[in-house]
C-alpha cells in the first residue's frame, strides 16, 4: 500500500486476510514472521487472546521480539502442533502459517492430523486459515531468490482434516490464503 510518508505496513495484507475483530480468540501454528503475528495479535486487542505454537525455542523468542516491538501481548508454547494447548472451542481462527513451507514438507497424513487438531480447539463457524508461500516468479526466480517447486494447494487437506466450504481467499505478494470452516 502506498503512503505519502514513504511508509507502509508490512503486515497490512496478513490482517486484512485474517479477518480478525476485537475480542477473537486466535492461535497460530508456525511462525516464519513473528511481526505479522504481532500485528494480527493488535487487532484483537486486550479482550482477546492470541496464541503461538512453535516448534523451538528460537522461533519462540523470535515471535516474542516482534510482539515486544510492536508492544502487543502473545503467548508463546513450544510444542508439536497435533496438541494444540487450547480447549475443545476455545478459538475464532487459526493460522497455520506454512510461509516457510514446513507443513507443505509434511505428509499428507501428519497434515491432517495437524487440521483435524486444529478443528478440535475451533469454536462452531471457527476458520482455519493456511498462509502458504508461491514459488517465486520473474527476476526472483532467476536470481534463485524466494520459494522454489510447485504452489502448495491445502484445500484437500482441510477438506480431509474436517474443514468445510474450504476455499481459495486469494494469492497475492507471494502469499496463498486458504480458508475452511468447522461446522455449526
Amino acid at each position: 500500500m502506498f503512503s505519502f510518508l514513504g511508509k507502509t505496513n508490512p503486515y497490512l495484507l496478513m490482517t486484512g486476510m485474517t479477518g480478525v475483530k476485537m475480542g477473537d480468540q486466535i492461535l497460530q501454528v508456525g511462525c516464519a514472521d513473528g511481526g505479522a503475528l504481532a500485528a494480527v495479535a493488535a487487532k484483537v486487542g486486550l479482550s482477546g487472546r492470541a496464541l503461538a505454537v512453535v516448534p523451538d525455542i528460537a522461533t519462540a523468542v523470535r515471535v516474542q521480539k516482534g510482539a515486544q516491538r510492536q508492544g502487543v501481548l502473545v503467548d508463546v508454547e513450544v510444542g508439536p502442533p497435533t496438541t494444540l494447548p487450547a480447549g475443545d472451542a476455545d478459538i475464532d481462527l487459526v493460522v497455520l502459517d506454512d510461509a516457510a513451507r514446513q507443513f507443505a514438507s509434511l505428509d499428507t497424513g501428519a497434515q491432517t492430523a495437524i487440521v483435524q487438531e486444529a478443528v478440535r480447539v475451533l469454536k462452531p463457524g471457527g476458520r482455519v486459515l493456511v498462509v502458504s508461500a508461491l514459488p517465486a516468479e520473474g527476476l526472483a526466480a532467476v536470481l534463485g531468490r524466494g520459494p522454489k517447486g510447485p504452489a502448495y494447494d491445502a484445500t484437500p487437506v482441510l477438506e480431509a482434516g474436517g474443514c468445510r466450504f474450504v476455499r481459495l481467499l486469494g494469492e497475492r505478494e507471494g502469499l496463498r490464503f486458504v480458508e475452511g470452516t468447522k461446522s455449526r
